[in-house]
């Protein structure tokens, strides 16, 4: 999976970094709320982990901002030496998932990533309250309905569409389904690969406004598959 840390302590987001390579996921770090916020609007992740005290924004702004302004629900784990019980609610009630509190502890920290994507990952789209009819999707049996029609898919595009499915609504980038798909990064392999079976997948699914979806591409991002109105 793909996380993001906000933590301007260096030796503590190197840390943090390494616990959650050794977990395989996928880390990027960053120093600052505003370096963090102009990547997170151009790239996805699938997770955020965030330090409240900052340099410039606290890691509570941070939050609130993209809850409120960008209209982002990644998972967020708020991490801090704050242990009070008013900070904890406060952190909870600005939109976090989850609270660490510091020094952070390994396994712990591991455990916890593991739980929430667990939770917001693992699950079926129609379990995560998601309707995707008129399409039906079987994750056993890999296999995705039209109306009661079966879809010809390899698994590579029965992945894709589910992925898709997954986190309607929001944009996601052509990194992210680099990794999530193909297991590799962007720079192993052109973005192209991408858009081709973006192509045939909108195509092979009928994407329409007609069946109630729409697979948009995010100029120099990626996409969004968003439910509409027929």
């Amino acid at each position: 999976m793909r996380v993001a840390i906000l933590e301007d302590d260096p030796d503590q987001a190197e840390l943090t970094r390494l616990w959650l390579t050794h977990a395989d996921h996928s880390v990027e770090c960053f120093g600052d709320a505003a370096s963090f916020l102009r990547a997170v609007r151009r790239d996805s992740f699938d997770l955020y982990v965030l330090d409240w005290i900052l340099p410039d924004l606290s890691g509570i702004e941070v939050l609130k901002k993209v809850r409120s302004q960008h209209a982002d629900f990644t998972p967020v784990i708020v991490a801090t030496a704050k242990n009070d019980e008013k900070s904890i609610v406060e952190g909870l009630e600005s939109g976090a998932d989850d609270y660490l509190t510091k020094p952070i502890r390994q396994a712990e920290l591991v455990a916890r990533v593991a739980a929430i994507l667990r939770r917001v990952g693992g699950r079926k789209p129609e379990e995560s309250g998601i309707d995707v009819s008129p399409y039906s999707l079987n994750s056993g049996a890999k296999t995705l309905s039209l109306n009661g029609k079966k879809i010809s898919l390899t698994n590579r595009e029965f992945e894709l569409a589910h992925f898709f499915f997954r986190n309607a609504g929001k944009m996601i980038s052509r990194s992210h389904i680099l990794e999530e798909i193909w297991g590799i990064d962007n720079k192993s392999v052109s973005t192209r690969t991408v858009d081709t079976h973006v192509s045939r997948l909108r195509k092979k699914l009928d994407l329409s406004e007609q069946n109630g979806w729409k697979l948009s591409a995010i100029y120099q991002h990626g996409y969004r598959l968003e439910k509409v109105d027929a």
